[in-house]
């Protein structure tokens, strides 16, 4: 029986997520067993256009990339979208609230009449994803779970809850209470809750929670004293697609 074969692609974005699968290291060798992984430029020399599986990482910002994204797409019978960037946009989407002459001059300066652009946006604006694994970066372990499912034909479901939940089990203190501003209560889980862990908090990266408390999440920020203008400017970090298109 063959085995399916895996092709990995990259966008706009800083390839931290294929590095993560890199960093399984001999656990590669495990999928690998079961998969015949034809394409990933940050493991192995080489390409075919020949896979099925498709793991896509970076966000869509030039209209070139639509017509790679779709190409991609027409080749693939599943398409994985890899990372924030991929997923929900990301951090490029920071750009979207600049002219974009600004952001060109910005970036490229007195060359930027020669690159093209235009708003990022996540992979699903342009095609249809089979499936979406969050994170800046991904959870590794995360990826072995879709593989397993992938190769089981079954479809992996992320969490729907927010991070607060996964906080919760950590018996990590809310960080409102410490008197910081935190995405995780609107931030779908699948994390374990880490950056707040680690004594950081939650920025978003894994996208809205479909089951999250909007409006509760609100009272919460406007008990704890965080204006609209604070709250937007933390969305943005992550979530500014969903902001300027939603």
């Amino acid at each position: 029986m063959s085995k399916p074969k895996v092709a990995f692609f990259d966008f706009a974005g800083c390839e931290g997520d294929q590095l993560q699968i890199a960093n399984l290291e001999e656990r590669i060798l495990d999928i690998a067993s079961h998969v015949e992984i034809v394409s990933f430029r940050e493991v192995k020399t080489g390409h075919s256009d020949d896979y099925e599986i498709a793991f896509v990482e970076g966000s869509i910002t030039r209209y070139e990339d639509e017509e790679r994204i779709k190409e991609i797409r027409s080749r693939a019978k599943i398409l994985i979208a890899l990372g924030a960037c991929a997923t929900i946009g990301g951090i490029n989407c920071l750009k979207n609230f600049l002219n974009e002459q600004e952001y060109k001059n910005m970036v490229y300066g007195p060359w930027a009449r020669y690159y093209s652009t235009y708003a990022a946006r996540p992979v699903s604006a342009v095609v249809p994803v089979d499936g979406e694994i969050h994170g800046c970066p991904i959870d590794k372990e995360e990826f072995v779970e879709v593989v397993k499912s992938l190769l089981l034909g079954k479809k992996y479901t992320p969490p729907d809850y927010p991070v607060c939940v996964e906080c919760k089990k950590a018996g990590n203190i809310c960080q409102f209470e410490r008197g910081r501003l935190c995405l995780g209560i609107i931030t779908r889980a699948g994390c374990g809750g880490v950056c707040v862990s680690r004594g950081s908090v939650c920025w978003g990266c894994r996208g809205p929670a479909p089951s999250a408390n909007l409006d509760a999440a609100r009272e919460v920020m406007d008990e704890h004293g965080f204006s609209w203008v604070e709250v937007e400017d933390r969305l943005r970090l992550y979530l500014g697609h969903f902001l300027k298109f939603n």
